[in-house]
């Protein structure tokens, strides 16, 4: 994998950042708009069997339906993995602390 110019001298400095090191993992990152904001994250097909099994080590599990939703807790906030790869993220506050989030669930 090749890195942009600015992503390699970061990388070099020791200033890994979040997106950076979850790209690996997600395909996508789309928002909804309306009253209550939500961010969907897509994880690459490959690798979302291997996301899932990351992220449900990591967070607490509050509940699951049929092993295909699971509702879940990460420092706390409340989100949603569904076993097609997607996960649903409810009042994080910016882009940034989400990718904070991913990072330590993935990484």
């Amino acid at each position: 994998m090749r890195l942009k110019k600015s992503a390699a001298l970061k990388f070099q400095k020791g200033e890994r950042t979040s997106q950076m090191d979850t790209e690996d993992y997600v395909a996508s990152i789309e928002g909804t708009c309306g009253k209550e904001k939500t961010v969907i994250v897509t994880f690459k097909y490959g690798r979302r069997d291997e996301v899932i099994a990351k992220i449900l080590k990591k967070a607490k599990l509050k509940k699951s339906f049929s092993g295909v939703i699971h509702e879940l807790v990460f420092r706390g906030y409340s989100f949603r993995v569904f076993s097609t790869g997607k996960a649903i993220f409810s009042e994080v506050p910016s882009k940034e602390e989400l990718h904070n989030i991913l990072a330590e669930l993935l990484l």
